[in-house]
């Protein structure tokens, strides 16, 4: 039976960190269902040029990602009849990247407004794995709030804050987008080599050879 990873992307900011999420489960030989909020096709636009539309999606889909599509199924963001809006349908669970102040606060309450919502509200009552990457910043308490309902309802709350002990200071925006991909995919569970891991040596990313 196929039990995709369902990926939803909201309308924050960030789009690069979802296709470095999409693009590593799909190394990975994950199936994937994606579902790509309204408000995310225009951040998408905005920040790659790149368009997903619903009738067009494959085609979109791979010219954003720059490869072939795998195991990947698109569902429509309004079509709340769909596989992910139901708890059997066989999933293994659900990442929200990023998470909109907008997205996280629909999921925490139960607004169900859209698939994207639904599916992830869906995952926390089956207890599923369900990761939310909210990048906003600074949060409001009301933001605070939505998040600790998440964290009670059972999701992993990981806002994007890429750490710089895997390249140093000098490390590129892939790498820091890369180091919060890898940590989604360990909270997922699923293995990676995203990252570069601490391994308890000042220096060691950078001296490999453990010399001075």
């Amino acid at each position: 039976m196929r039990e995709p990873w369902v990926v939803g992307v909201s309308g924050a900011s960030g789009t690069p960190y979802a296709k470095a999420v999409l693009t590593a489960l799909l190394d990975a030989g994950e199936a994937i269902d994606l579902v790509v909020s309204k408000a995310a096709r225009l951040t998408l636009l905005d920040e790659t040029g790149a368009t997903v539309r619903d009738a067009h999606w494959k085609d979109d889909v791979a010219g954003w990602l720059g490869r072939d599509l795998g195991d990947l199924s698109y569902w429509p963001a309004g079509d709340l009849a769909a596989g992910p809006s139901s708890g059997s349908y066989p999933a293994k669970g659900m990442v929200v990247v990023p998470a909109s102040t907008a997205a996280c606060a629909g999921i925490a309450i139960g607004l169900s407004k859209d698939l994207l919502q639904r599916a992830a509200e869906v995952n926390l009552k089956e207890r599923r794995r369900t990761v939310v990457v909210p990048r906003e910043t600074p949060v409001t308490r009301s933001h605070l709030e939505h998040l600790i309902a998440l964290h009670d309802a059972g999701a992993v709350v990981l806002p994007a804050s890429p750490g710089f002990y895997g390249a140093g200071a000098q490390a590129t925006a892939q790498q820091l987008i890369d180091f919060v991909a890898g940590k989604v995919l360990d909270a997922l569970g699923v293995p990676n080599t995203l990252l570069t891991r601490w391994k308890g040596e000042l220096n060691a990313q950078r001296n490999p050879l453990g010399g001075p």
